[in-house]
């Protein structure tokens, strides 16, 4: 009888992914969407439409191989994760040499249909490289400074190539996200806190000695002394999100995006969100980016919670990358960080971007799914 109960429990649950996590991503996606059509609309006014049916390709795409990776056992990317971290190497490597250069960065390696860009692979291949390690060097990094140290020679070697690019955006997700890890992985609080400030030292010297990231930074610090020159970007996102206030223009209806505001449509769409939906919209935008941040780290605690080091690593990795990647972006547009080129998640138009944490979302589905398999065969065993 209490195996029929057990099997009946199993049966209501019908072994799922989470909905929740998949509902979330959904409605990010249908938003940004229907933001991207909204912001880029006045951008090619020949063809209105042109970003919009660029961001339907990358998200049938995403969608493709979302349903492929939800066949492939998470230890398979544990397997792949060495071979999938040299491959992003190469790219980042090749995209110095054939990469299709836009505003001074060359960042893309075109593709067609849409250019690529091999920094977003690199933080997928960095996360499953760092999974991989920390489910078997575990005891080393808690114990020793080199075991705490190793990882940080793979990174190092991500951000020298990034910053051949330049891409200083995406080299302080890889460290922060590293050094979150990291202290989830049980590092000593010493090494941590010299880890962090070496970083941070790094940082305040490719600031200083590189004279466009100076510049963005004193911008930063006062955007209205020059608001017709280094600071156009900034205070036209300010206005953006004033004129906003709480209830918005209403959809379509930003001035904004009609040639003021610089990359209106990707970096900055946070702007556009802001003065069309207003900070109800804002607030809603948040709490679901808040929400897929909270689901990641909860299902790779529970996966740390059973011992699966490897899915519990990456899950929370993931989780940290969402939640830091969306903190930058909005202080970026909203003035309270330097400006950096990071989009907001799932928001933003940028393919790569897209189908790389597409990709990252359906690791956590099978995750998840995992899961509740070993959940339900040792309720099974129990019953028995």
């Amino acid at each position: 009888m209490r195996l029929f109960r057990v099997r009946q429990n199993v049966n209501a649950q019908k072994m799922f992914y989470d909905r929740s996590l998949l509902w979330t991503v959904m409605g990010l996606v249908a938003i940004g969407l229907i933001m991207v059509t909204s912001a880029s609309l006045s951008i090619k006014e020949t063809q209105p439409l042109f970003y919009t049916q660029r961001e339907l390709i990358q998200l049938g795409l995403s969608l493709l191989l979302i349903v492929i990776v939800l066949y492939i056992p998470t230890f398979r990317w544990q397997q792949a994760s060495v071979g999938l971290l040299f491959i992003s190497i190469g790219m980042l490597i090749i995209v110095l040499f054939i990469g299709s250069s836009v505003k001074g960065a060359a960042r893309w390696i075109p593709l067609g249909i849409f250019n690529f860009q091999p920094a977003e692979l690199s933080k997928l291949a960095l996360f499953c490289y760092l999974a991989s390690y920390l489910s078997r060097k575990t005891n080393e990094v808690q114990s020793s400074f080199w075991g705490f140290f190793k990882p940080m020679t793979i990174m190092l070697v991500l951000s020298i190539l990034l910053l051949k690019q330049p891409d200083l955006g995406t080299v302080i997700v890889l460290f922060f996200v590293t050094l979150g890890i990291l202290f989830i992985a049980g590092a000593k609080l010493w090494q941590f806190i010299a880890i962090l400030a070496t970083g941070i030292f790094s940082v305040i010297l490719l600031i200083l000695f590189e004279p466009y990231r100076f510049k963005r930074f004193t911008t930063f610090l006062d955007p209205w002394k020059d608001s017709s020159g280094s600071g156009y970007q900034l205070t036209n996102s300010l206005m953006s999100i004033g004129h906003g206030g709480f209830w918005g223009k209403g959809l379509g209806n930003s001035v904004q995006k009609l040639g003021y505001l610089p990359e209106a449509h990707t970096d900055f769409i946070f702007s556009i969100v802001s003065e069309e939906l207003g900070y109800v919209g804002v607030i809603g935008v948040l709490a679901l980016l808040f929400f897929l941040t909270f689901k990641a780290l909860s299902i790779g605690y529970r996966a740390l919670s059973i011992g699966s080091l490897f899915s519990g690593y990456l899950a929370c990795q993931i989780g940290i990358w969402f939640g830091f990647q969306t903190f930058v972006n909005v202080g970026v547009t909203s003035g309270m960080l330097p400006t950096k080129g990071l989009t907001l998640p799932f928001i933003s138009y940028g393919g790569s971007s897209l189908i790389i944490m597409s990709l990252a979302v359906a690791i956590l589905l099978r995750i998840d799914f995992e899961f509740r398999q070993e959940s339900i065969q040792a309720r099974i065993k129990v019953a028995r």
